[in-house]
């Protein structure tokens, strides 16, 4: 049984406005789904439905085995939810906040201090759990509201743009709280502006746009459609040698055009040719300056599809890789 399925869902408002336009969809259990969209795309509208907050016009979801509009009591104990807008009272503390999720999910007084105590020493809030949610950091707000949305063990969570606004360090903590929890069962239906996110988490990406699925399949399987790595590289007293060196490169892939002194070559099978190359430009006396493998990005598959950068894709991952 998919945690996830979808069947010519759709939502339309006033004024015939389709948010979202007969929409296919079908989530494994146990994996964590990326779905990507610019703005007005129907990604919010899409999420909503499936955690019951807004009701379908047209088709039918099932989330966890039960559809969304017949039966949504059900859904709701199934799932987890994590929206963008955290509604967290900033006078509660963390324990508070806790305690009240698990009685309004009717866990008993005891067990709620158990599982709040154990929540908020996964999410690393244990020293601040007697603070006011007011005093609370942007990532210790987003790491609460994750534990919240976990009091009752759901089976499928959504997370809706997780880490956005988040420092590289907080980020990383979700991202990895996210991967443990995948590890342990749990579905994942997670929105992001952040590609690298997707890139690292998702197991499929799907891209909606218009109120369209666009495109869907692993990242790897996607960036593969737009292309294959190219490789750039310049050479030590280049002047007068390009043709040589791209006779050269033409045995390895397709040439393409060269930019700014800089010689690319499509390869055909990867970043093995890399060193072949290196080997076969010194034996025709031309000496590698410089080499840089350039892989395609889910950016080139989102901007391919449709037809812009998704906002935060150009963010600097630097930070990121550093705190990794």
């Amino acid at each position: 049984m998919a945690a996830i399925e979808t069947n010519e869902l759709a939502r339309e408002f006033e004024g015939g406005i389709k948010a979202v336009d007969g929409v296919d969809l079908e989530v494994a259990e146990g994996e964590i789904y990326g779905f990507l969209g610019p703005n007005g795309a129907g990604k919010t509208t899409m999420v909503r439905m499936l955690t019951t907050l807004l009701q379908p016009t047209g088709g039918r979801a099932f989330v966890a085995g039960h559809d969304v509009a017949q039966d949504p009591g059900a859904v709701r104990r199934k799932i987890g939810v994590a929206l963008q807008e955290a509604a967290l009272d900033p006078l509660m503390t963390g324990r508070e906040l806790l305690a009240l999720q698990a009685t309004l999910h009717g866990i008993s007084k005891r067990d709620s201090r158990n599982k709040g105590r154990w929540l908020l020493n996964r999410v690393g809030l244990t020293l601040a759990a007697d603070r006011r949610i007011g005093t609370y950091s942007g990532g210790m707000r987003r790491r609460l509201d994750l534990a919240a949305a976990l009091v009752h063990t759901p089976e499928v969570l959504f997370l809706d743009e997780p880490t956005t606004g988040l420092d590289p360090v907080s980020r990383k903590a979700i991202w990895e709280e996210v991967r443990k929890l995948n590890e342990e069962g749990t579905t994942v239906f997670l929105t992001t502006q952040y590609l690298e996110e997707a890139d690292r988490l998702a197991g499929r990406v799907g891209i909606i746009s218009g109120g369209l699925l666009v495109a869907e399949g692993t990242p790897g399987a996607l960036k593969a459609e737009v292309g294959r790595p190219h490789l750039e590289l310049t050479l030590v007293e280049q002047k007068g040698k390009e043709s040589r060196a791209e006779i050269v490169l033409a045995r390895f892939g397709q040439p393409l055009p060269a930019r700014d002194g800089t010689l690319m070559v499509e390869l055909q099978n990867g970043s093995s040719e890399v060193g072949p190359i290196v080997v076969a430009l010194n034996q025709e006396g031309l000496q590698v300056e410089s080499l840089d493998l350039v892989q395609p990005s889910l950016d080139d598959v989102f901007v391919q599809q449709t037809g812009q950068h998704l906002e935060g894709a150009s963010e600097d991952t630097d930070d990121v890789e550093a705190a990794t």
